[in-house]
């Protein structure tokens, strides 16, 4: 059974830093994008970034852009999201999702169609 498993959200103000992770299990990923996304109250689920296969490459929404870094470690079969710069805009339930398409190429994913596996999510609320 494939399981993705996000920690790390809380509470923080604003300026702070929280890093996110999600841990998979029931199959390895090292061959997929994965990806964050969030979804604040009262909006529709928003693409936030996404790591290529390789950890390479990574793809950022433009609002978190220079604030948010991801990484991965494929031997953990493990992705991050490190968030600086927090702002209470980014409070949210974030999500990591992966590619069900290994060893993507060209254009990367940012729609949440193209993500098979998702996580439970972890709350982040950014406070003013």
């Amino acid at each position: 059974q494939v399981q993705l498993v996000e920690s790390g959200g809380g509470l923080v103000q604003a300026g702070g830093s929280l890093r996110l992770s999600c841990a998979a299990s029931g199959r390895t990923f090292s061959d997929a994008f994965m990806g964050w996304f969030r979804q604040a109250p009262g909006k529709d689920r928003e693409f936030v970034g996404t790591i290529s296969w390789s950890g390479g490459n990574t793809y950022y929404a433009d609002s978190v852009k220079g604030r948010f870094t991801i990484s991965r470690d494929n031997a953990k079969n493990t992705v991050y999201l490190q968030m600086n710069s927090l702002k209470p805009e980014d409070t949210a339930v974030y999500y990591c999702a992966a590619d069900g398409s290994p060893l993507r190429v060209g254009r990367p994913p940012v729609y949440q169609d193209e993500y098979d596996y998702w996580g439970q999510g972890t709350q982040v609320t950014v406070s003013s």
